[in-house]
């Protein structure tokens, strides 16, 4: 079953299924015996087949030294990692590891006894899966041994309500959403390897955020984010980014930003360049010096900033002709090198080398020039509407068709994953997330070079006066939905004088009519009596 975007719930694992696949479970850890004591015990009771899952308990450099308890899993093992960080220890036990699946656990986390077998469910359904269980914060203090009840001793406890309300807003991550890779930490967390293998091991220069960044490398290596709540756990007092979320937030996200280019908000600067671009634009740098200056020139000045050219050319055959350049048969190349080669957004490679973290690789044919908001564009287009491929038609002639295309690799990732031999990947992606064709002319698609681009501090300036101009319309935009609001409010005032007034006036007019009544009766009673008082007089 080929699962779209990230609706994993067209999996359907069993309930009853027969465990195959091994599991390799990683507990970093620096300090803490006793708690590592639990979090083996816990282990220890797990009702998936022992003989398929391996413990190995990573020492990051703890004094006194770890130690392994007498109650724990028989195939548990410790390994020393002195290098510090959590991201090496788990490397360290990575390195280790012999399972089909990965199950990373924090040494303070206490797993309930199904849980492995709740995040083993889904990986016999796909091999190509991300499984997060759900892990709830105890205030309790560790008792001295494990309890028989886990759940009965350490409720009332708190969930992880991050989690929690990510998955509530898109439909247990099912609803399209921007960043799935999010629900990957590492407390309670299980990954198919060979999908770790084809993302790498955890960036260990990242002083924080590591949990995030490798969820992203996951990501655009096909991965499916599950949300398991039968997969509980407690940890043992609250987190460090609980205690410390605003100053963690300050220092993860100073990485990650250079890291993760979909957090768009990380990435406000209007020219700066990041170590992951956005995009990455792969043209035939042997396709003639002119055509690929007016291509290269082009995207070099579009709205899109975050975004890196790539030239596939023989670059390293070049010997350029000292005595007659001029009729050097390699002179358009030698050019195109010349003019770009010390462009920091532009690389030269003799091969195809996309960046794996880069989201979108734009392939670009010779001789076609994008305007100004095409890559803006496309991206707004594949961004929004989820698709793992944009063809753009630009030409179609008896000899063929020229085409763009905006690639979405985490995609392909999948696609690759899942294509049966000689299956088309291009179907196979419309299958996963989507492919569409769109005009060329219509996105601003050219075969002529545009004016020469604004200088890079006009650009900046530009940007700027534009961000300026949208920050005092917002504002203008904020004072007049204030001065409707106060509208509104004297309105209701006004309805509310308005039904007070007719009020009034209904029961004035109630009263005349009442009082009319009474002057009608009053005059009917005079005339009576009047009209007795003459016949009784003339009877006399």
């Amino acid at each position: 079953m080929r699962v779209r975007g990230n609706d994993y719930r067209v999996l359907r694992p069993e309930e009853r299924f027969t465990p195959r696949l091994t599991v390799s479970v990683v507990v970093p850890a620096y300090g803490g015996q006793h708690e590592l004591d639990l979090v083996l015990a816990a282990l220890a009771r797990q009702t998936y087949p022992a003989e398929l899952t391996e413990v190995i308990v990573v020492d990051n450099g703890s004094e006194p030294p770890l130690r392994l308890p007498a109650t724990r899993p028989a195939r548990t093992r410790l390994v020393v990692c002195p290098r510090p960080g959590r991201a090496a220890a788990r490397n360290a036990g990575l390195a280790e590891a012999t399972g089909d699946v990965v199950h990373w656990l924090d040494s303070d986390v206490l797993l309930t006894p199904g849980a492995i077998e709740a995040h083993m469910r889904w990986h016999h359904a796909a091999p190509y899966l991300v499984v997060t269980g759900y892990i709830r914060f105890t205030e309790v203090e560790p008792p001295a041994e494990l309890p028989a009840d886990l759940e009965r001793h350490f409720e009332p406890a708190k969930p992880h309500a991050w989690i929690v309300e990510l998955v509530e807003r898109t439909g247990g991550l099912t609803d399209n959403p921007k960043r799935p890779f999010s629900l990957h930490v590492g407390g309670a967390t299980s990954v198919n390897a060979a999908l770790l293998a084809a993302a790498g091991p955890m960036d260990d220069d990242l002083v924080l955020g590591q949990d995030t960044e490798m969820g992203y490398r996951l990501a655009q290596a096909g991965a499916v984010f599950v949300p398991e709540p039968s997969a509980r756990a407690y940890h043992l007092g609250p987190t460090m980014r609980m205690r410390d979320q605003g100053p963690i937030d300050r220092v993860s996200h100073a990485f990650v930003a250079d890291r993760i280019p979909t957090y768009r908000w990380l990435r406000g600067h209007p020219g700066r360049q990041w170590k992951v671009p956005y995009v990455t634009a792969v043209l035939d740098g042997a396709a003639g010096y002119e055509p690929v200056r007016a291509a290269v020139d082009a995207l070099l000045a579009c709205t899109v900033a975050d975004l890196s050219v790539l030239l596939v050319g023989p670059w390293d055959t070049l010997e350029r002709d000292r005595r007659a350049p001029l009729k050097d048969p390699a002179l358009d190349l030698v050019l195109v090198q010349g003019h770009y080669e010390h462009e920091g957004r532009v690389r030269l490679s003799a091969a195809e080398d996309v960046d794996p973290s880069v989201p979108y690789v734009l392939r670009l044919p010779p001789g076609w020039v994008p305007g100004e908001d095409t890559v803006a564009r496309l991206l707004d287009l594949a961004r929004d509407e989820g698709l793992g491929l944009v063809n753009v038609l630009l030409d179609e002639t008896g000899e063929g068709v020229a085409a763009a295309r905006l690639e979405r690799v985490s995609a392909f990732a999948r696609a690759r994953i899942l294509a049966e031999p000689g299956e088309d990947l291009d179907d196979v992606v419309d299958a996963v997330s989507g492919v569409v064709w769109v005009e060329g002319e219509s996105y601003g698609f050219t075969t002529e070079a545009g004016p020469p681009p604004l200088g890079r501090r006009g650009a900046y300036r530009g940007r700027q006066e534009a961000q300026a101009e949208a920050a005092r319309l917002a504002k203008e935009a904020e004072r007049l939905r204030a001065q409707v609001a106060k509208w509104k409010d004297e309105a209701g005032r006004w309805r509310r004088t308005a039904v007070e007034l007719r009020r009034e006036v209904g029961t004035l007019r109630r009263q005349l009519a009442a009082a009319n009544r009474a002057q009608r009766s009053l005059r009917a009673l005079v005339s009576t009596t009047m009209k007795r008082a003459l016949a009784k007089r003339l009877r006399t």
